[in-house]
Formats: C-alpha cells, structure tokens, sequence
C-alpha cells in the first residue's frame, strides 16, 4: 500500500530558527529588528519586510488602503524603470537612469508582447508616464494591469526625472493591502544598520497609519510583524510603534 509523505513546510534551519522566537511576546520596534538580524543566517544577504495585518476590509472600496511614501535609506534593491515621454522629458528620464525610454513606439512594442525596445530586453520592474502621454495608458490597461501607470500612485507625473531617481535608488515605495487586509512592504536589508532599518520602519509604518480610511471601524492596526526573507516572524507592539511613529 502506497503512503504519500507530505513534504515539511519549512526546512530543518527555520524550524530551528522558529523555536527561538516568542510569538506571543510583543517587542519593541528596536527588540524585534535587532532579533530579525540575529536570525537571519543565509548565505545571502537577506532582505528586511514588514508586514502590517489591518483591521479593514479590503472587499470594500472605500477601505482600500494604498498609496506611496518614500524610505529614507531605500530598501537596497536594483529596480528596472521603463519611462513613456516625448519631448524634454525624453532626455530628463535619461539623464536620471531610466532604463527604458520611448513614446508611442514603446506604447506599441508593450501592446504587441515585444521582448526588445531600442536594442534593450523589455523588461521593467516599473512603469512611469508623463501628463501628456495618459490618454494612451488604455491601450496598454489590459496587458498591464496593475503595473499601468495612473496618478493616484504617483507613476504619471511630470517630475518625471525625480520620480525616476526615487524608484532606481529604491527609496520610492508603493504599499497596498492584499485580499486578507495585509500590507507587506521592504525596508531594508539586514545589512543596514539598525538607524537605518528604523526610520525606514518607521517611515512605511507612518503611512499607512496616515493612509486610515474613515470609514474603518474598530482596532486600526491589528498586529506587526517583522522578518528577514528566509527568517521567522518577529511581533512587534503595535502601541508602542504607533507611539512611535506619531
């Protein structure tokens, strides 16, 4: 008779890890960073998440929080930026390290499923707009999704070149809360110094504080967690980092 084994769900190094960590103890955001990186010991360097469980509810739309703040010391990735603009803006996106520049030549190579642009793979982490090129946005909407550009997010706008640097740096970040009414954001590696993993915790915390929909009732923020990418979840206080973060 045959017996199906089912796999472990965690490996043998984060179970170990797991077994020295709390749950049910609250800490402080400096306790709870400062544990993220003793328990991260992967042979990368791993990054720093934060995830945020709200007490909202994400079927409605008036309680879909999202938005986008920037984090003072970025999160220490590399991410690919692609620019639709014409005009002076073409050479502004350049000059700030757009990866991928072009007009209506590029609108179509996205709508057709183009692997090249410009003698580049088309490829981007990021899409921006200038103002005068959304009236395109639409024949792109499909293929996009929720990579399309749109103002309310900040990817259409004509500080086009500051906009470019933020997100190339890292520090520009956008949050929004998933189907369970969690927000998961990267503030760092665990290679920043705790300063650094601090305010950027901080500075992703306060805006989604800021980010309350009036409409939501009840507890705000339920429960904060940290983590490393391969490590166990860290409880951190939700009073004191609100207190915290004003």
């Amino acid at each position: 008779m045959r017996t199906n084994k089912k796999k472990e769900r965690h490996s043998p190094r984060y179970v170990a890890l797991a077994a020295t960590v709390n749950k049910d103890n609250l800490l402080t955001i400096d306790e709870a960073l400062a544990q993220v990186k003793s328990t991260a010991n992967a042979k990368f360097v791993e990054s720093v998440d934060l995830a945020i469980k709200l007490g909202i509810d994400p079927r409605k739309s008036d309680q879909n929080v999202r938005g986008l703040t920037t984090l003072p010391h970025g999160t220490g990735k590399s991410r690919l930026v692609a620019v639709l603009a014409k005009g002076d803006h073409v050479a502004e996106s350049e000059k700030a390290g757009a990866d991928i520049v072009g007009g209506e030549e590029l609108i179509t190579a996205i709508q057709n499923g183009a692997k090249e642009f410009g003698g580049k793979e088309l490829k981007f982490d990021v899409l921006l707009a200038t103002e005068d090129m959304a009236p395109q946005l639409g024949k792109i909407g499909r293929v996009l999704g929720a990579r399309t550009p749109n103002k309310r997010n900040g990817t259409v706008t004509n500080a086009i070149g500051n906009a470019v640097k933020e997100i190339k740096s890292a520090s520009r970040v956008e949050y929004r809360a998933d189907k369970a009414g969690v927000v998961h954001l990267a503030i760092g590696k665990v290679n920043f110094t705790d300063d650094q993993l601090k305010e950027n915790f901080l500075a992703g915390f306060g805006a989604v504080l800021k980010a309350k929909p009036s409409s939501a009732k009840g507890k705000y923020v339920q429960t904060i967690t940290v983590s490393s990418s391969m490590g166990p979840g860290i409880a951190v206080d939700p009073t004191s980092a609100s207190k915290a973060a004003g």
